[in-house]
């Protein structure tokens, strides 16, 4: 794995570690009981669903320690006035002549559909550390395409932007 993520990345896993720990781990274990008094097991739709989010919760909390274990810090500050971690970015897209406001984030919270972008990503890559007025070239499946960087409003971890995941 080896995921680069900030302190704050590691410090928002090790609070889903304890909640899913200390809470959602009770909570399904409770509904797992609850439905199993239902009946017979070999037909109990309920059982069976309550016996896969408990599964799929102990999944996620081994995940997510490995992910810790395995993980490099690295710094989230950057230059005054270039793009870094969590700034807002302004973008234009020359040849769609469109303006997107994204964000550059580590791993663990790229959504590419809400924004964010992963630094290791081909647009990450292409605009972390330039600056307004820079125009970046970026290599996607369908061909180059050209990104002017018109505004960044330095951003920092507020705890607003979710881990990717369940």
């Amino acid at each position: 794995m080896n995921d680069e993520l900030t302190r704050q990345d590691i410090e928002k896993i090790k609070e889903e570690i304890e909640y899913r720990k200390a809470v959602k781990r009770h909570e399904l274990l409770e509904e797992v009981k609850r439905t199993r008094a239902f009946g017979d097991l070999s037909e109990n739709f309920e059982y069976k669903e309550a016996k896969r989010l408990k599964n799929q919760n102990e999944s996620r909390i081994r995940y997510l320690e490995r992910v810790i274990k395995t993980a490099t810090v690295v710094s989230d500050e950057s230059a005054p006035d270039a793009v870094g971690f969590y700034d807002k970015v302004e973008c234009r897209f020359i040849e769609l002549d469109r303006v997107q406001t994204v964000r550059i984030v580590t791993t663990i919270r790229t959504d590419a559909l809400n924004g964010l972008f992963g630094k290791d990503s081909p647009f990450g890559k292409a605009i972390l550390g330039k600056k307004a007025g820079d125009i970046c070239k970026i290599a996607a499946p369908a061909g180059e395409y050209s990104v002017e960087i018109l505004s960044i409003e330095k951003g920092e971890d507020d705890g607003s932007i979710p881990l990717a995941g369940y």
